[in-house]
């Protein structure tokens, strides 16, 4: 089967709502077994729940991914109970739309930790036991946000291009350590999820000054709908075929790659 990833255990951060959770539910479908976790226990628990109905395995857990502690506890679990890890996908990540002269250091500390620290803990606990396993995917979930930028979401920006070049280097690092494990980055456009809907939707009414016209406008309106060819907002689960696709053997020759799924939003 096209993009099987039977025998394998997947790992899903931020697997309560959104992108997450068609992840865990994709994977859940190609035949691995799962554990979703999420800050909001309760919904990893859901996502489980759905893997588990439909007839696959998988289970749920609270997990702050800023929290090295937190990492080290679930990696260690995993090897416990599921024997291995063959699949980390780092989902998991927070955008707070504000210009930058408006913006706190703690926003601009939160963002890092969620979006960029959290990849770096989850890659850095997840190697050893990948490793121990025979190898595998590591697929950290970034945004054409990481490609291109936009006024109020510079913070964003910022993490998701940190998370593009950081897995280059690590794909780097793993293929000199003959490790077998590959890492690539998703690059999702403007996808109907609440991170979009809350954040960056909404922030052209929320900060008109961003779109004033003039030599130092930058183009908020590349995150809008309108920006899209054929004006319509992605599904979570487009994004979740990608990454199926980089965690089966489908991809086995692919590696520090970055996979661009915008229905053409940064084709020009």
């Amino acid at each position: 089967m096209l993009n099987d990833c039977s025998g394998k255990t997947a790992l899903v951060t931020g697997a309560g709502t959104g992108i997450g959770r068609s992840c865990a539910l994709a994977l859940a479908k190609a035949g691995a077994v799962v554990v979703a976790s999420d800050l909001d226990r309760a919904t990893a628990e859901q996502t489980a729940a759905l893997i588990t109905d439909n007839g696959g395995t998988g289970r749920g857990l609270g997990q702050d991914v800023t929290d090295e502690g937190a990492w080290q506890d679930v990696i260690s679990g995993i090897g416990a109970q599921e024997g291995g890890l063959n699949i980390l996908v780092n989902n998991a990540g927070i955008a707070i739309g504000v210009a930058v002269t408006e913006m706190s250091l703690d926003d601009w500390h939160r963002q890092n930790a969620v979006n960029l620290d959290g990849v770096f803990l989850g890659t850095k606990h997840a190697i050893p036991l990948m490793t121990q396993s025979g190898g595998g995917s590591i697929i950290n979930i970034s945004s054409v946000a990481g490609i291109v930028g936009a006024a109020g979401l510079a913070g964003y920006c910022a993490t998701k291009g940190g998370v593009r070049l950081f897995t280059k280097a690590v794909a780097m690092e793993c293929a000199a350590g003959g490790t077998n494990i590959r890492v690539n980055s998703v690059h999702p456009g403007i996808i109907d999820t609440d991170i979009w809907g809350k954040e960056i939707a909404g922030l052209a009414d929320a900060q008109p000054e961003l779109m004033v016209e003039g030599a130092n406008r930058v183009n908020i309106e590349m995150f809008s709908e309108a920006a899209v060819p054929g004006g319509r907002p992605g599904q979570p689960d487009e994004i979740a075929s990608g990454v199926v696709f980089l965690a089966s053997d489908a991809s086995s020759y692919m590696t520090g790659t970055e996979l661009v799924i915008d229905h053409g939003q940064t084709a020009s």
